[in-house]
């Protein structure tokens, strides 16, 4: 968090005076705490994501150190000589899914491989965009049953996978280098697009790599790639 003043509040409660007897805030998520400052800076679930910075009673300081970045909150606030004052705090119980996504991350990285191997698995049915660089790191994972659900999982993942898959292409090992490519080309038409837009950045050997994968997958530039063009236009 910022040492400067805090940021303006925007309005989060009705107009016409001080709420003395406070109101509930609900927040999409807790960006920062700052216990030292008694403050912490959320992002407004009603209000496009917007940002406020609160202050923290003395009373509410101890809950205030059991909240961390991320978590999603409901918070007590009163208005006293025109600030507003964080009381009480509530953490939100989070998304089943997103729950079972967090325990999924840790198994992806236990030592028992059948661990990993239901973890990569579930984790490409769950969809959580945050699994796509560990399963991408599972590719090369010990055990060929892993890699395998690695590989299944960025499929179902889609578009997401790509941008993180591109690398690959130039893989020094055969098998990760086929392996990146078969699953770019099973998720198809959504990985066209991060696909032309790692062109114009490429250096020249992933550029081979990647126009090859776009032309089995039936996509050609209809202009001659060059460095720092713009996007190219595929048919």
């Amino acid at each position: 968090m910022p040492d400067d003043a805090p940021v303006k509040l925007i309005q989060i409660g009705l107009k016409g005076g001080e709420k003395q007897d406070g109101f509930n805030l609900v927040t999409e998520r807790v960006v920062s705490v700052n216990p030292e400052a008694k403050q912490l800076e959320v992002e407004l679930l009603a209000y496009d994501g917007k940002t406020v910075v609160l202050d923290v009673s003395d009373e509410a300081l101890e809950d205030l150190k059991k909240l961390k970045a991320g978590d999603g909150a409901t918070i007590r606030v009163v208005e006293e000589g025109g600030k507003r004052i964080a009381k009480s705090f509530r953490i939100r119980a989070k998304d089943p899914n997103a729950a079972k996504a967090d325990a999924m991350l840790l198994d992806l990285k236990d030592p028992h491989w059948l661990n990993r191997k239901y973890a990569a698995e579930v984790l490409g049915e769950l969809k959580d965009q945050r699994a796509v660089d560990p399963l991408v790191a599972a590719l090369t994972d010990d055990v060929g049953d892993v890699r395998q659900r690695a590989y299944d999982s960025l499929i179902k993942l889609g578009g997401i996978s790509v941008t993180s898959l591109i690398p690959l292409l130039v893989s020094e090992e055969d098998e990760i280098r086929q392996s990146a490519t078969e699953i770019i080309r099973k998720i198809g038409k959504p990985a066209v697009e991060p696909l032309a837009t790692a062109l114009t950045e490429a250096d020249d050997r992933l550029k081979t790599r990647i126009l090859k994968v776009l032309d089995r997958m039936g996509y050609k530039p209809k202009t001659k790639v060059d460095t720092g063009a713009e996007l190219p236009k595929l048919t």
